[in-house]
């Protein structure tokens, strides 16, 4: 209970903290878009490495993220550490870019602020009008920045079971109506109860496994081999040990 309760403190206080950072870069008057997003991208993973570092959670990553940008990456949603462990690999990369979320996180009344100064776009699939204008605030920032990518968990929401969930269709309108190239990402291993146990005595490792280009049009059916090519050789690897 108690290691819990810091867990959160410690998240709480960290976050406050960042999200008047945020803030400042977000109503900043005197940047362009283009560097505004990318001070956005330094802030939130320099946050997220602190909590990873306090979790004491190490990002392994397998495959190597492309150089050139204007990209979707397409992530299996299990955890609140999935953004956590991509930020720590996007810096890694030096990548610029955000996080498509759905409308509600915004509303939120504890987390909605962090999520919009942090520079995340909202979306509900369901409103038209607000699909519209979701679309065209997509269509402004790639005018403007031209390095920017996405970050997308196609499945819409935290999937508690095992391998993947049926993909909603956002990420794949998204991919087409920018000229997207799309990376499947994979985050093994269920990291809710990783999160839940942490923070660790020893570091605890995730692994995250990131495949070659794969088309908008076959999205899910693409990631899903993707995702069970890993599995496989994974299972593979158990078996000859």
């Amino acid at each position: 209970m108690f290691k819990n309760l810091g867990k959160f403190i410690f998240m709480i206080e960290l976050g406050l903290k960042y999200k008047k950072i945020f803030k400042e870069i977000y109503f900043h008057p005197f940047i362009t878009m283009k560097y505004g997003y990318e001070e956005l991208s330094k802030a939130r993973a320099s946050y997220s490495n602190r909590v990873l570092e306090f979790l004491n959670i190490e990002v392994n990553l397998h495959g190597t993220l492309p150089q050139d940008d204007r990209v979707l990456y397409a992530i299996n949603h299990r955890s609140l550490l999935d953004i956590l462990v991509m930020e720590n690999i996007f810096l890694r990369y030096n990548k610029n870019g955000t996080w498509i979320a759905k409308q509600e996180l915004f509303e939120d009344p504890i987390y909605g602020k962090f999520f919009e100064y942090s520079g995340c776009i909202a979306v509900d699939l369901e409103n038209k009008r607000g699909l519209l204008n979701f679309f065209k605030t997509i269509k402004k920032i790639f005018s403007k920045v031209d390095n920017m990518n996405l970050y997308i968990f196609p499945e819409g929401e935290r999937f508690k079971g095992d391998g993947i969930q049926k993909f909603q269709g956002g990420a794949q309108k998204i991919a087409k109506a920018n000229k997207l190239r799309v990376i499947p990402v994979y985050i093994q291993g269920k990291n809710e109860e990783v999160f839940k146990n942490a923070p660790y005595t020893q570091p605890y490792d995730v692994h995250v496994y990131v495949g070659d280009p794969i088309s908008h049009e076959n999205l899910e059916e693409e990631y899903l081999a993707f995702y069970n090519a890993i599995e496989h050789k994974e299972m593979q690897k158990d078996r000859d040990e």
